[in-house]
């Protein structure tokens, strides 16, 4: 077909070949002010006669007078113009109207023909009035019948073949558009309708719409709106084809100004009336075309791609023929509008365009081959098992890694449905599942449960598809992880975040509960002797002879080196009491075999009812205490705290002390009492005391400062506590400084905590230099077991202080870990013997001798002792005969408020006990007869 269709074109006959006769001269005139065919015919014969008249734009009526050739057979005249609106014609000789028409009605010899009008009347001369609207031009030509006949048909076969082809091309497309969705193509589609209209206004076919006319009070208002539609669609179509390329040249501004100048042009097209409207049009299609042109021409240096060649071509086109045309009509040139026309440029763009979709379609193909082949390559190579299933259960499809995962061939898996494959019940669950949710992710086992799959599928098209992974090593990873972060990995039994579930769970169901705190008794000997390993066989061996004496539900969990937590949900106290004291017997009844080794193990337990509500943190809070409680008896190894227990109020009073401490306003409640110190030497001549904390309760309850400093320790608030009673110590001294003229010293006891803060000790330093008199008096206590703990730190601080004035006394001496070598380290001035030794001295002669070798020592080393809790005047005659400086305790005064102190002459002046009062009286007598001999004693202020 295409051969002889090459060969038709050049070799045969055109069965549409017409001439006309001859183009006639014209007398033309275009004015609005000739308003008769007389006055036309006057004006007329003064005009020169030509083949041509443009009517540049003029919408004026025009007058024109043909005289045709002298011809024997008949003829007609054509006036083609597709700018022309209506005409009419009378006969010169008569001036009888011919005939008039317009582009959808005619009347006489006058009718629309092809894109004018054609007069068959054989009058010699005619004289005619038409109108035109935009830049009509206008001629004259001579026509026989035959040959008219075959122009009309050339030119109707033309506008159908226009019509035809551009229209199944873009029906075409648009077809491709709805089925692939892309935009790019439906800006084909539409593009291609306007092509044709486009070629059609050119060629003057736009009076119809697939052989019907066109309405004639539409016809301009198309013209203008598809013109518009035409410059919008077409910029829209390029910046959408090459989208990624534009940003990279230097007209990706002015396009998109272009671009949105189309908006405008389109109402421009709906308001405007036609004549107005095409110097409007000229000038934006004229700039969009050149902006379009060099951008195009910058993006053809940078790509080579078919499909943007033969789109440019297309393109390419269309601008120049819609270019050629804007050219030609505005300077009036004919031949350039004969060569190149709207018409031409449908027909060439078109074809083009088509071969880009073509070449589009072909690279897309291609990539399809290539992405189900990369496809095909991925699905075989893919570690994970993939398939296919029918609704019966039966496989479709697998890849090689199904078969390597399940152990079979692939005739095996083909031959078998999928439930042969796995455990009873996997087809049913994986059918409810995919029919209930979009793709459901299960763990399966294969068919002996020895392995386990994860297994994600999905209904498509009445079809399961999915896939299939071998997890049973990452299965038992995940349960060894779980089991270790609820376990403890030496007993196996819970860790405390695993007990902490077991308690939560039996709290939320509201029944009776115990909880047991188990302390092993020297356990740390075992693993300082034996080593770790022998410590940690022991502790396996505990948890079994915990576990076997357990009941149901029971459980231990392991909180600490050798601490243990015992839950018992639904037990009442009296069988968890019972429990407990079988535990404790089966730890301790016989030894733990580790090797060639024996060891026997004792355990401590702390019991407590569980009250609703109650967390287990406070549970065990609780427990811990009576576990401690149970290791200080030495006796059965079991202390029980029911629900209304003591040491559940102590908790909770603590609990609202560390909260209150914690408060924007923790020292508001704070206070000082100052419990006099006397001196054994000079009873009335001195008044030194101790300062101590206490606060003020709720309804003004006094608390004293044993509770306030242990939950301070809890709260990590000691510091902050420290300061306060330092600087308020202080700044109580200086105010009060005429008042204490007998007080040579007062004690101020300080924590291990402050003492290791950094922080606080600058800011003791500071509150020293502020008060440097109230410093003098200041002698500040530090715990000799917590002075040991860093000797060099407590050296530093020591120095530090003492360079304020400020003296040192070392607490409770003799009760922790005393050491001569130590102690020969720390510049003290006091020696405060530990109460335990001064209580009850009298029952024990042991506490007398230990009592009087602190005080040679301390004399020896230049110190001065106060012995703490005497109670009775005896204790302290003995501390006196021993020779110790100082006294305090109840037998002297309890602690006084601060206003009491003032008032007070010395330390002695609180005494109200009667054996008290004759001590100090014979102490008195006893100075008085020693005073000649000792003029040159120095008292304990003298040496400062």
């Amino acid at each position: 077909m295409a051969v002889c269709s090459i060969v038709a074109l050049m070799l045969w006959n055109s069965a549409y070949r017409a001439e006309p006769d001859k183009p006639l001269r014209m007398h033309v005139i275009q004015s609005d002010s000739v308003q008769s065919p007389n006055e036309a015919l006057t004006r007329l014969a003064a005009v020169q006669p030509a083949y041509e008249y443009e009517t540049r734009l003029s919408e004026a009526p025009v007058w024109l007078l043909v005289k045709r050739t002298p011809d024997r057979n008949p003829s007609a005249v054509e006036f083609p113009s597709r700018h022309a609106v209506d005409m009419v014609c009378w006969d010169v000789a008569t001036l009888q109207v011919l005939g008039k028409a317009s582009k959808t009605r005619s009347e006489g010899e006058l009718a629309p023909a092809k894109s004018g009008f054609v007069l068959q009347s054989q009058a010699p001369q005619v004289l005619c009035r038409a109108s035109f609207v935009g830049p009509a031009r206008l001629t004259a030509l001579q026509w026989s019948p035959s040959q008219l006949a075959i122009s009309e048909a050339h030119f109707h076969r033309k506008s159908g073949l226009l019509d035809g082809g551009l229209v199944v091309l873009a029906m075409f497309v648009l077809m491709i558009a709805l089925i692939n969705r892309e935009k790019l193509y439906i800006l084909f589609g539409v593009w291609l309708c306007l092509n044709l209209r486009v070629g059609a206004l050119s060629a003057g076919w736009d009076v119809q719409w697939l052989g019907q006319r066109v309405p004639e009070d539409w016809l301009l208002p198309m013209r203008t709106i598809t013109i518009a539609l035409y410059a919008l669609v077409t910029l829209e179509l390029y910046i959408t084809l090459f989208r990624e390329q534009i940003p990279r040249t230097r007209f990706a501004v002015p396009l998109t100004v272009t671009h949105w100048m189309c908006v405008p042009l389109l109402v421009a097209a709906v308001v405007m009336p036609f004549k107005a409207f095409l110097p409007v049009m000229w000038v934006l299609v004229g700039t969009g075309l050149l902006v379009m042109v060099l951008s195009l021409l910058g993006i053809l240096s940078r790509t080579r791609s078919k499909v943007a060649f033969w789109l440019v071509a297309a393109f390419g086109v269309m601008f120049v023929s819609s270019l050629s045309e804007v050219i030609a009509a505005a300077l009036g040139l004919r031949d350039l509008v004969g060569m190149i026309n709207s018409v031409t440029a449908a027909l060439a763009s078109s074809l083009l365009a088509a071969l880009a979709i073509a070449e589009r379609m072909r690279q897309e193909h291609n990539q399809r081959i290539e992405a189900q082949r990369e496809l095909e390559h991925t699905y075989e190579v893919m570690p994970v098992g993939l398939f296919t299933l029918d609704a019966q259960g039966s496989l479709l499809g697998a890849n090689p890694a199904l078969s390597q995962i399940l152990g079979r061939t692939g005739r095996q898996l083909m031959q078998k449905r999928w439930m042969a494959h796995f455990a009873p019940g996997t087809w049913t669950m994986l059918h409810e599942e995919v029919h209930r949710q979009s793709q459901p992710e299960m763990e399966v086992w294969n068919a002996d449960r020895t392995r386990r799959y994860l297994l994600r599928a999905t209904l498509s098209q009445g079809k399961i598809e999915g896939f299939l992974q071998d997890i049973t090593e990452q299965a038992k990873a995940n349960e060894d992880l779980r089991f270790m972060a609820n376990n403890d990995p030496l007993t196996k039994v819970f860790n405390r975040r695993g007990i902490e579930h077991v308690f939560t769970r039996a709290a939320e169901e509201g029944k009776p509960m115990a909880l047991a705190y188990l302390d092993l008794d020297r356990f740390k000997l075992i693993n300082d002797l034996f080593g770790h390993s022998a410590g940690d066989e022991v502790l396996k061996q505990v948890c079994e002879r915990v576990n076997s004496i357990l009941a149901r539900g029971h459980q231990i969990g392991r909180v600490g080196g050798d601490e243990f937590v015992i839950v018992m949900p639904d037990t009442a106290v009296p069988l968890a009491s019972l429990i407990c004291e079988g535990i404790v017997t089966g730890i301790g009844k016989s030894p733990y075999r580790v090797g060639d080794k024996a060891f026997h193990v004792r355990g401590s337990i702390g019991l407590v009812e569980v009250s609703a509500g109650m967390s287990m943190k406070d549970a065990i809070s609780a427990a811990d205490r009576a576990c401690r409680e149970a290791k200080a008896r030495q006796g059965e190894g079991l202390v029980v705290y029911e629900r209304n227990a003591r040491a559940f109020d102590e908790r909770q009073a603590e609990l609202g002390m560390v909260e209150q401490l914690s408060g924007a306003d923790a020292t508001r409640n704070l206070y000082l009492e100052m419990q006099p110190i006397m001196s054994l030497n000079n009873p009335r001549a001195s008044l030194n005391f101790e300062v101590l904390l206490r606060m003020r309760g709720p309804e003004g309850k006094v608390i004293s400062a044993g509770p306030i400093i242990s939950a301070a320790e809890k709260g990590g608030l000691t510091s902050m506590i420290d300061r306060w009673v330092l600087s308020t110590t202080l700044q109580w001294i200086e105010e009060n400084l005429p008042a204490l003229s007998k007080t040579q010293f007062v004690c101020m006891n300080l924590s291990g905590a402050s003492l290791n803060d950094e922080h606080f000790i600058q800011d003791t330093l500071v509150a020293l230099e502020e008060y440097p008199v109230g410093a003098r008096f200041l002698c500040m206590e530090v715990t000799e077991s917590v002075a040991l703990h860093d000797l060099d730190n407590t050296r530093r601080f020591i120095d530090q202080i003492r360079s304020c004035g400020v003296r040192v006394a070392l607490d409770d001496f003799g009760a922790g870990y005393t050491s001569f070598s130590y102690l020969k380290e720390l510049p003290a001035d006091v020696l405060k013997i530990d109460g335990q030794f001064v209580l009850n001295i009298n029952a024990h002669p042991a506490n007398v001798a230990i009592v009087e070798a602190i005080v040679k020592l301390a004399m020896n080393l230049g110190m001065k002792t106060i012995a703490e809790w005497a109670e009775d005047a005896a204790t302290a005659k003995t501390l006196a005969e021993i020779g110790v400086d100082y006294v305090q305790g109840f037998v002297v005064s309890r602690s006084q408020p601060a206003h009491r102190i003032v008032e007070a002459e010395s330390a002695a002046s609180f005494i109200v006990d009667a054996e008290m009062l004759e001590l100090v009286r014979k102490l008195e007598e006893v100075r008085q007869e020693r005073r000649g001999d000792y003029n040159n004693v120095l008292n304990f202020r003298d040496i400062y």
